[in-house]
């Protein structure tokens, strides 16, 4: 279910319960052991969104991402082919990226080719925590679907709407004010039309990689294969 932006001017606080803190400590242990698993061949891999900010739900996922182009060879050397594996594109002019289902709730993700720094800002825009930070028990802040800026506290986490506020956020996350429109366009458009979906999303097959499958595609794509050749 999509999550409808919320307009809130004044700071809210939340307090986790007990069930709160042992589910986000779960899914953050199974986050850093993903992580491990990719530094061990070489791959710097972060959790983003409400498992490094706090404020998950019973429904929230582990999202890895890798921020680089990685050997997808490598990926699934460390972590075994995952239950589904597909392309994701969401614009002709944005950055594929490999996504790698290791169960129903965890998902790695890394690049098919250079990200650009606005891409890059957007995983930091939603809270990015390392491994190190997984360990210590360290939280982020980060914007929500919501477009709720939250920022951890020792009891939970304190709550704020950004709309209006962009460049707050953007001070706070250390983004681009840049970053911190485009998210508040992008949500406050799909909540007013209606979820658009992505340009893209392709199943690999069995006996592909997922660098046979992007070639195969830039092949018969020109605006892909002009997407490719201006990040290199």
């Amino acid at each position: 279910m999509s999550r409808k932006p919320e307009t809130l001017h004044e700071q809210r606080e939340i307090t986790y319960d007990t069930e709160h803190w042992t589910h986000l400590d779960a899914l953050r242990q199974n986050a850093r052991s993903v992580i491990l698993a990719l530094a061990d061949v070489g791959c710097e891999a972060y959790v983003y969104g409400s498992v490094a900010r706090g404020d998950i739900s019973v429904n929230s996922d582990i999202d890895v991402i890798i921020p680089h182009v990685v050997s997808s060879f490598k990926v699934e050397l460390a972590l075994g082919k995952g239950i589904r594996r597909e392309l994701v594109q969401a614009t002709p002019s944005s950055v594929m990226k490999g996504h790698l289902h290791l169960d129903a709730d965890v998902v790695v993700s890394f690049p098919l080719f250079r990200m650009l720094s606005r891409e890059r800002e957007f995983y930091r825009w939603g809270g990015l925590a390392s491994v190190c930070e997984l360990g210590s028990g360290a939280r982020v802040p980060g914007v929500n679907k919501k477009l709720l800026l939250i920022v951890p506290t020792e009891t939970g986490h304190q709550e704020q709407g950004i709309i209006g506020q962009e460049w707050y956020a953007a001070k706070v996350l250390g983004v681009s004010p840049a970053i911190a429109h485009e998210r508040v366009r992008v949500l406050t458009r799909r909540d007013t039309m209606g979820r658009t979906g992505v340009y893209r999303t392709y199943q690999i097959r069995e006996d592909e990689t997922f660098e046979e499958a992007a070639k195969r595609l830039s092949d018969n794509d020109p605006a892909l294969r002009r997407t490719i050749r201006r990040r290199k």
